[in-house]
């Protein structure tokens, strides 16, 4: 038995969403206004990926894992004060950060995150 994916937000190049056999499947997402440092572009593109999973019918207790990707691994502390706010207690998922040049020179952040519909 095969099940349709759904896409969300589909573009020329690239959908936002996707949602398969119930895993929901985010492309990365990035900050809006670039102006903003770390900590506002990460609070920035944590909305973003809340928005998205809502519209899933799910939130971040069902991330299952999240791709963070940094231009600089010295804004690793600031975004991490950012994360430690908005993750839930006891529902921190699988996670991997790591430096990358990213595709504008102002964007700091690109979060990539795969989760679970809800039951």
């Amino acid at each position: 038995m095969t099940h349709a994916v759904r896409r969300f937000h589909v573009g020329d190049r690239l959908s936002e969403m996707a949602i398969h056999n119930g895993t929901v499947y985010l492309a990365g997402q990035v900050p809006d206004d670039a102006t903003q440092d770390i900590k506002g572009q990460t609070r920035q593109v944590l909305a973003m990926v809340d928005k998205l999973l809502a519209e899933a019918r799910t939130d971040s207790a069902h991330i299952l894992m999240a791709q963070i990707f940094l231009a600089d691994m010295a804004d690793f502390a600031g975004m991490n004060e950012v994360w430690d706010d908005w993750v839930a207690p006891g529902d921190a998922p699988p996670r991997a950060t790591v430096q990358a040049k990213l595709a504008k020179p102002e964007w700091k952040i690109e979060i990539v995150v795969t989760a679970a519909l809800k039951v």
